[in-house]
Formats: C-alpha cells, structure tokens, sequence
C-alpha cells in the first residue's frame, strides 16, 4: 500500500503507526491530531526509529486535513480516552461529533479510501460513517474482535502454560461488555479450550476478558491500553495490504446476517484488499445466539441515541 493515515496521534495512534512501520505495510504514514506539534512529534520519533529497526516507511504530521490527501486507508484512534468508571458508552456523543468532524475531511480528500475505526463505542462510530457517507459497507469497519480474541488468548496461554502461537480465540458481539466468547470455536492446537480448562476458570477468563481494557485502565489510572489494540490494528491492515483473505472478527455493518440489519457488530469477516470482502456465517447453538441478540440489543440502544444526536 503507498499511503495510510491515521487521524488522532494520541497514545493508540502513535503505537498504530509504530507497529505499521515496523511491519513496513506502506510507503507513507500521515499522522494527524487537533493538537499543535503532537502528530508532527510522533511522526518524527517513529521516523528516527527507522535505521534501528530497518524500515523506509516515511512518516509525517500535522493538523490540516489535506495531509489525507491519496490516502487507501485511513484509521481513526481519534476521541476522547475512558477514565476509571466510564462505560464505551458513555463517550457516544463527544466521541461521534468528533468522529463527523474527521469524515468531513475524509469525504474531501480521501473519498475512495477505506475507514478502520477504533475510537470508542466503536460499533456505534462505525455505523455512523457508514451512514454519513453513503459508502459500501465494504470500506468501513472497525476494529474490536481482534483485540477482544488476543486478549482472551493471552489470558488461556498465561492459565494453561501452553505456547500463545497454538492459541486461537474468538469473541464476537459488541466491543465490551457484551462481547460473545465463542469457546467452541476457541481452541489450542486445533483442540477444544474445554478440553484444557475447567468449566468455572474459563468463566473467569471470558469475564477478564470483558474487563479487560477497564483492567489495564485501573491500573494505570492515567492511559487506557495502547500497545495491545494498536497491534490488533496492524493485524488487520496487514490482512487489507497483503490481499491475504483473512478470517478476522470485525466490526461490519449487517444487511440481514446474524438475523441483524441497519447496525454495526463484530462477526467473523474475510479480509483483503477491497477490505471486508464477506461475512462469515457461524452456526450457532442456543446459548450463543442469545449471548450474540443480547449484545446485538446493547449496541442497538446506543444506535438509537445516535438517532438524537
């Protein structure tokens, strides 16, 4: 890919652009954020970073929206951070007026691009756009799942002992607490995780998953988690600039799958270059499918205070 942006270079921005880097997925990274000098910073010390790691991407920053200019795809980290005690949902309205006032510039200067979303509530954000540009649900999506199924992966490898590299976890549903941990499709070696741990500790783990961003946030007090979503980013962005047809769980707009229409939920979806290429069907049980409605039915409540806004 020759040029991907990323507006808002805040702490998931900045590690964004760092992991997309070292990763060389492109020949240039734009930076922008409100902030005076803040982009044009971070741009300049992952730049200095290059002879080290031996990368030739080439970064840049700044305030004005031309910068997005030839942008493929751009990534929005832009919005205003959780503090200890805020839900995702709480952000909505700041986090959505600042969300339109980025697609402004996108829609002028970028209007082919794709839009990877991350800012918080990131279901509620991704469907938004899709509504203020009129765009294939294809170019836009977000990014929840990935960060979701590594968190809960790491949380297996650290009870169980065994190798992260065996280790495939999938969460679907709404980014949080209503997230859907799907333990049939979760396996360690292509082996069922039940198989490994008992009924009550993979209760636990699906719960620290759920709480695993206010976690982090707990005990930082001062930054929610960064390292750890911005590298879920990169792993998507490497599935879209290597065409490698991924199966990732992605925040989609839904046309009818899962029984769900009009709404913006994680579910499995292929990744390449044109972006989310196809939604994956999972057969579900009982239990799953009503996990799934119930997250579906959050996320819907927070679409209809997008409504009022």
């Amino acid at each position: 890919m020759n040029k991907i942006s990323i507006v808002g270079a805040g702490r998931v921005g900045e590690a964004t652009a760092q992991f997309i880097a070292y990763k060389d997925l492109c020949h240039e990274i734009a930076l922008l954020d409100i902030n005076q000098g803040a982009a044009e910073g971070a741009a300049l010390d992952i730049q200095e970073v290059s002879p080290l790691i031996q990368y030739d991407t080439r970064l840049y920053g700044g305030r004005d929206y031309a910068l997005l200019q030839d942008s493929e795809l751009i990534i929005i980290t832009a919005g205003l951070p959780r503090k200890p005690g805020m839900s995702r949902s709480d952000l909505l309205a700041s986090n959505v007026e600042i969300s339109n006032g980025i697609l402004e510039g996108v829609m002028k200067y970028a209007p082919n691009s794709m839009l990877l979303f991350v800012s918080n509530p990131v279901d509620v954000i991704t469907y938004n756009a899709f509504l203020k540009t009129g765009w294939p649900r294809s170019r836009i999506f977000g990014q929840a799942g990935v960060l979701d199924s590594s968190r809960m992966a790491s949380f297996i490898a650290m009870e169980t002992g065994y190798s992260s590299l065996d280790i495939d976890a999938m969460v679907l549903g709404g980014h949080g607490d209503t997230m859907v941990p799907m333990l049939r499709y979760t396996t360690i070696a292509g082996i069922p995780v039940s198989q490994f741990i008992d009924e009550k500790k993979l209760a636990e783990i699906i719960e620290r998953t759920r709480n695993g961003g206010a976690e982090i946030l707990a005990l930082r007090q001062n930054s929610s988690a960064y390292d750890a979503p911005a590298a879920s980013v990169a792993e998507m962005v490497d599935a879209i600039v290597y065409d490698r047809k991924r199966i990732l769980p992605t925040v989609c707009i839904l046309e009818g799958e899962y029984g769900h229409e009009n709404m913006a939920i994680g579910v499995p979806a292929v990744l390449g270059k044109d972006g989310v290429e196809k939604i994956i069907t999972l057969e579900m049980n009982d239990e799953e499918t009503a996990m799934f409605n119930n997250s579906a039915e959050l996320v819907q409540k927070d679409l209809e205070l997008l409504k009022q806004l």
